[in-house]
């Protein structure tokens, strides 16, 4: 198994992205797209997982977080080209791909922009579309993430407020502090989740995403409140989705509402789980059937 590799990765606008790639050299690529906010630092528990069954895990900050370069405007479906990228630079043809969280729109934008390259999709716990017929966006989300989406619906310059507030609070996280730091988006069951490790490697995932400013947090969210630019429709491919009744973060009807229209979906709609406790603990059992149906 080779050494884990962080580089950054120039593409063809002339951009650099931060990667991280860890696994063998010859495995199958498990291509990841991290939360909001988030950057290329891997959850260990979903690295290890995905090691154990032979697969290359791949991942990178989006732009905007670590030293990533910003990329005002861009929207969701815009991950495709730079996953694109990032393929043809490891010499890839096909790969999985998840998403977790604010992740997961990105990965179901390369399964409907890259059906060519993308064998099947794994979204957990991935945020629905705003403004979407059927999709009360905001019911059911914590306090802290109604107040964030309230600025971001202000516009750019209330949202860049918010988050320019909330950043010195999260470059202060500590895997100890991630709890009370985030207290009023956890259930019990997240809490219960967010001890050693696991608050450890969200807390340096958090403090990578923030290192160098907000830009990242900011075009994400902008991103999520406007058209994702590719349709539901055009998804061919398998795709695996997951969701926790008691998520505080991204409410279960996202992954309801998504469950009745992603085409060729299993859905996995778990009662008692939430945001934290359906990514770690279940994901074992999400890559086994996802590596078991390719």
């Amino acid at each position: 198994m080779s050494d884990s590799l962080e580089d950054r990765l120039q593409l063809r606008d002339g951009r650099f992205l931060d990667t991280y790639v860890s696994g063998p050299a010859d495995g199958p690529v498990f291509l990841y797209h991290h939360g909001t906010p988030g950057a290329r630092v891997p959850m260990r528990a979903i690295e290890h997982s995905v090691l154990q069954r032979g697969l290359r895990f791949v991942t990178w900050s989006r732009p905007g977080y670590g030293d990533s370069t910003s990329q005002p405007g861009r929207s969701v479906a815009d991950a495709a080209a730079d996953a694109e990228q990032i393929l043809d630079w490891l010499g890839v043809d096909r790969c999985l791909t998840a998403g977790w969280s604010g992740g997961g729109p990105h990965a179901l934008a390369c399964a409907a922009r890259l059906p060519g390259r993308i064998s099947s999709v794994l979204v957990i716990a991935g945020v629905g579309p705003y403004a979407a017929e059927g999709l009360d966006f905001l019911r059911g989300m914590g306090q802290d993430n109604l107040d964030e989406f309230g600025a971001v619906l202000e516009g750019e310059g209330s949202a860049r407020a918010y988050l320019e507030a909330a950043r010195p609070n999260i470059l202060g996280l500590t895997g100890p502090s991630v709890v009370e730091g985030m207290s009023g988006l956890l259930p019990e069951i997240d809490r219960q989740f967010l001890t050693g490790g696991v608050g450890d490697d969200l807390a340096a995932n958090f403090r990578e995403a923030m290192r160098t400013g907000v830009e990242g947090w900011l075009e994400d969210d902008l991103a999520f409140v406007k058209p994702w630019g590719f349709e539901l429709s055009e998804i061919t491919v398998p795709v695996y989705l997951w969701q926790g009744s008691d998520d505080l973060m991204v409410p279960f009807a996202h992954g309801v509402w998504l469950a009745d229209r992603v085409p060729n979906v299993t859905p996995h709609l778990e009662h008692g789980q939430g945001h934290i406790s359906i990514g770690i603990g279940s994901i074992d059992r999400m890559l086994d059937e996802m590596v078991s149906t390719n």
